[in-house]
């Protein structure tokens, strides 16, 4: 069931001040636990392992309304940029995959450019922006293998309406330099490698291993609520879940995920009592 205490909470507006201290602070710690956690970390293989166990893709262009479209080119710019950091990147059995640790900063020195980022409930350009296509696509992935995501952000915001939605909401992954981090532990026995690209069309990618899976995952939403609040906005939540077939298709397993809250900044169609 969703924690009723999380759906009405009214958004907080931090100041700058408190913005800033909290991302210096969250930053550090970050780093001292990379270095002291005693995690072994995954590395780029040389090799392509032979197995794919699922794969997915994203268009890199959308039409989004007030958003320029040069932030959704200078997204592309960034992608390629960070892609061949963690493309063929192996995760052994007992190894973690962090993204930014792996990816690094995104810096203008680098060649980032300003991309469009989710901030306080509407999007601003910032350098490296746009690498949550990155992040959100590789969490997808992830739930459709034996992986354990050990660390992941929900979006606190839902700032476009479900155009063309293939996934349920909820489904992605936020990242945001350095503390704000995805992380994937590989606690099986067999090893699990990335593979992507960015094309014409479309980021693309692929979760590899080197034997056939026992198992294969159906990944849904439940309680799916969108609801007006006392303070004048609306709020959208749902339970993710996934189901487990062994592999003569028969269900084994019907777990949850995950729990997501976001605050709408559109006003959603409520459907009335006569449209229930």
């Amino acid at each position: 069931m969703l924690m009723k205490s999380e759906l009405s909470k009214k958004p907080v507006r931090r100041g700058r001040l408190r913005l800033l201290l909290g991302k210096t602070y969250f930053t550090f710690k970050r780093h001292i636990t990379w270095l002291f956690s005693g995690a072994e970390f995954s590395t780029v293989g040389t090799e392509t392992l032979p197995v794919e166990c699922f794969c997915h893709k994203t268009p890199l262009l959308r039409k989004l309304k007030d958003v320029d479209m040069y932030l959704q080119y200078n997204k592309i710019t960034n992608l390629k940029l960070a892609v061949p950091k963690i493309d063929r990147m192996i995760i052994k059995p007992g190894e973690t995959f962090s993204y930014w640790r792996s990816i690094g900063k995104p810096t203008k020195r680098k060649g980032y450019s300003d991309g469009m980022i989710l901030q306080n409930g509407g999007f601003t350009a910032g350098t490296g922006g746009g690498l949550c296509q990155l992040s959100n696509l590789i969490y997808w992935m992830t739930l459709h293998t034996p992986l354990t995501v050990v660390e992941r952000h929900r979006h606190g915001y839902d700032v476009f309406p479900d155009s063309n939605r293939t996934q349920p909401f909820g489904s992605g992954a936020t990242c945001f330099y350095n503390y704000g981090d995805l992380m994937i532990k590989n606690n099986t026995d067999q090893a699990f490698q990335l593979a992507l690209e960015v094309t014409e069309t479309d980021l693309k990618g692929a979760w590899l291993t080197d034997r056939p899976l026992r198992y294969s995952y159906e990944v849904y939403e439940k309680e799916h609520i969108m609801q007006p609040e006392f303070w004048g906005g609306y709020t959208r939540h749902n339970l993710i879940f996934r189901k487990k077939y062994d592999l003569s298709g028969s269900l084994i397993d019907d777990e949850y995920v995950v729990e997501n809250h976001a605050v709408m900044m559109y006003a959603p169609f409520l459907p009335g009592p006569a449209d229930n």
